[in-house]
């Protein structure tokens, strides 16, 4: 053999013996990032009219009554007696959620003169108050992360 041949012999025995780049082999497919979603199914309304506030509270301070001091709030058409509030983004942890039928989509609760209600309400766990408003600890719920989705039925009183 001459010594052109055995040098390209050498060369391709050589490369030949490299391990193949990791960005040559084949790539798995991509999984796309968990979603941090928390979804809400709203039941029970009883007309299309107005418009469902949702607002997710992650402390007890506030829940549900001050609608402004809400981690997130969404408003959500209704169709069928029913809406649905998607609230995205959010960080593992504690939280509870509360939901009224705002029919004439003022943005309030409207109550009467005693502060009963005058709208459908809704908490998440289905929680109901005794002479007031629910508690925190009953409609509080644990958030890992990921996607939650929860039914709140709507109760007119």
């Amino acid at each position: 053999m001459s010594p052109k041949p055995l040098f390209l012999f050498r060369l391709l025995l050589g490369i030949a013996a490299l391990p193949i780049p990791l960005a040559l082999a084949p790539a798995s497919p991509a999984q796309p990032p968990p979603q941090s979603v928390i979804h809400a199914d709203i039941t029970g309304l009883r007309s299309d009219k107005g418009q469902v506030v949702c607002s997710l509270f992650s402390s007890a301070a506030d829940f549900p009554k001050k609608m402004e001091k809400a981690a997130a709030q969404i408003k959500a058409k209704i169709s069928g007696g029913a809406a649905t509030c998607e609230f995205s983004g959010v960080a593992p942890g504690s939280y509870a959620l509360s939901v009224f039928h705002d029919q004439n989509s003022n943005g309030k609760l409207d109550t009467n003169f005693l502060g009963i209600p005058r709208e459908g309400v809704g908490a998440s766990n289905d929680a109901k108050g005794r002479f007031g408003p629910p508690k925190f600890a009953a409609a509080a719920f644990q958030f890992a992360g990921g996607r939650l989705d929860l039914k709140i039925p709507i109760h007119y009183l």
